[in-house]
């Protein structure tokens, strides 16, 4: 009954706050994209620089690694020879080959690579 009317058209009051917030959302929005171009732009420079670093200090020592068991795969052969020999002798020594996978026979090489 005694109920304020409100007025249909904004007041000029409101029309500023509006306003002042549509700036504030803009401006907040241009920050946002700013902060993430540059947090984008840093880990591309991050992922550049441990690539670099994998390159120069892991590659070296992971080609060291291989090298050293290309040469001792003959050493291995031989101890995978002289496993087969003995399971000859003992029968009871063939499942720890199978385990292993470990040819059963003198004649097939240890090779990795024939595996896969």
């Amino acid at each position: 009954m005694n109920e304020p009317e409100m007025d249909s058209t904004p007041s000029a009051e409101l029309t500023d706050q509006i306003t002042a917030l549509r700036r504030q959302m803009v401006t907040l929005l241009l920050a946002l994209i700013v902060v993430s171009g540059t947090l984008a732009v840093y880990l591309w420079y991050q992922s550049r620089i441990t690539g670099k670093e994998i390159d120069d200090v892991v590659r070296p020592q992971a080609m060291q690694i291989v090298q050293m068991c290309k040469q001792r795969s003959s050493v291995m052969e031989k101890l995978v020879t002289q496993l087969v020999a003995y399971r000859q002798t003992h029968s009871d020594f063939q499942p720890i080959l199978k385990k292993y996978g470990i040819p059963l026979t003198n004649s097939v090489p240890l090779n990795p690579a024939a595996k896969k």
